[in-house]
C-alpha cells in the first residue's frame, strides 16, 4: 500500500523495526514521524499530527506487548490495519570490531529477550533501552570497542555501523505483529479481522457466556488476551480478535447480543487481515 504523501508515527529511531513496517505497509515515499514511546504514538494520532500510527502489539516468540494493549484501551483512535515483519536481529558494533571484543550488548528488551540463547553463548551483559535503533545510535557515542547494539541491518547501515553476526535470534520463526491506527474506520476488503475489548461481570461462567456470542454464529477467534483492569484488582478486560468485518451480519448481530452479555464493548476497528512481510 503506497501513500506517498501520509505522515506516520512510530515508536523507535530511524531503523526500527517500527521504521520497516511503517513503510512496508505505506511505502518509503511517506513522511515519519519517529516517536521515543508508545503513548507518543497514539497521542500523535489522537492530536492529528500525523494522520497514521504503526505499533507493535505482538511477537510470535516473546508474546504479547502489554504497553500497546493498555494503550488500547483508552485510545480514541481505531485500529485500521494490520501487518507481521519477519524479525532478523543483527549483532551491531563500531567498524573494526571483533567479536571478542565485546563484553556488553544493548537493546529493546524484546529484542534482548528473543536472543537470549546468543547472549547466553557468548556471556554477554545485556542492558535494555527504549529502542532497538536507538541502541545502535548510543553505542556509536561510546568510546569503548566493548559494546555492541542488538538491531536491524537497517540501522547499523544507516549509522554507519558493523554488523558483527547476522540471524542471532533465539527463532527462526520470529516475526511482530503491527497494528495500525487512525481516525476513520475501513470499508470491508474481503479478508477482514475485527479487534475488540470487553468486560464481564466477576461471576462464575460469565466470559464463557460472552463468548458463545461468536462462537455460536460459526465466528472464528484468533487471539484472546487478558489485561488488568487497574482500578479493580483481580478483574480483567478482554481483547479478542476474531475472523469478520464488523459490518457484517454474523459479526453485526454478534456484537449487538455480546453487548448484553457484557459490561461494556469497545470495538477497536475491523480491517484487512494481515499478509507477512
Amino acid at each position: 500500500m503506497v501513500r506517498s504523501s501520509v505522515r506516520v508515527a512510530f515508536q523507535g529511531e530511524m531503523g526500527s523495526y517500527s521504521h520497516e513496517a511503517s513503510e512496508d505497509y505505506f511505502g518509503s515515499e511517506i513522511a515519519v514521524n519517529p516517536c521515543r514511546t508508545l503513548p507518543e504514538v497514539f497521542r500523535a494520532v489522537e492530536t492529528g499530527q500525523v494522520a497514521f500510527g504503526v505499533v507493535a502489539v505482538e511477537n510470535s516468540y516473546e508474546g504479547s506487548i502489554n504497553e500497546t494493549y493498555d494503550l488500547l484501551a483508552t485510545t480514541t483512535t481505531k485500529v485500521c490495519g494490520e501487518l507481521e515483519v519477519r524479525v532478523r536481529h543483527c549483532l551491531i558494533a563500531k567498524p573494526g570490531t571483533k567479536q571478542s571484543e565485546i563484553t556488553t550488548v544493548y537493546s529493546h528488551p524484546q529484542a534482548l529477550a528473543q536472543c537470549a540463547r546468543y547472549l547466553r553463548v557468548h556471556k554477554l551483559e545485556a542492558i535494555p533501552t527504549y529502542d532497538t535503533a536507538g541502541s545502535v545510535k548510543l553505542i556509536k557515542t561510546m568510546r569503548s570497542r566493548r559494546v555492541a547494539a542488538i538491531a536491524s541491518r537497517r540501522a547499523a547501515q544507516l549509522n554507519s555501523m558493523q554488523i558483527i553476526s547476522e540471524g542471532i535470534e533465539d527463532s527462526d520463526v520470529n516475526y511482530t505483529r503491527f497494528l495500525v491506527l487512525g481516525k476513520k474506520a475501513v470499508p470491508r476488503s474481503g479478508n477482514d479481522k475485527t479487534s475488540i475489548i470487553f468486560g464481564v461481570e466477576h461471576k462464575p461462567g460469565s466470559l464463557y457466556r460472552a463468548l458463545r456470542a461468536l462462537s455460536s454464529r460459526g465466528i472464528n477467534l484468533t487471539k484472546i488476551e487478558s489485561r488488568p483492569v487497574k482500578r479493580k484488582p483481580w478483574e480483567y478486560n478482554f481483547y479478542v480478535d476474531f475472523q469478520g468485518h464488523m459490518r457484517d451480519k454474523a459479526c453485526r448481530e454478534a456484537l449487538s447480543d455480546l453487548r448484553e452479555r457484557s459490561t461494556f464493548v469497545k470495538v477497536l476497528g475491523s480491517y484487512a487481515s494481515a499478509v507477512s512481510h
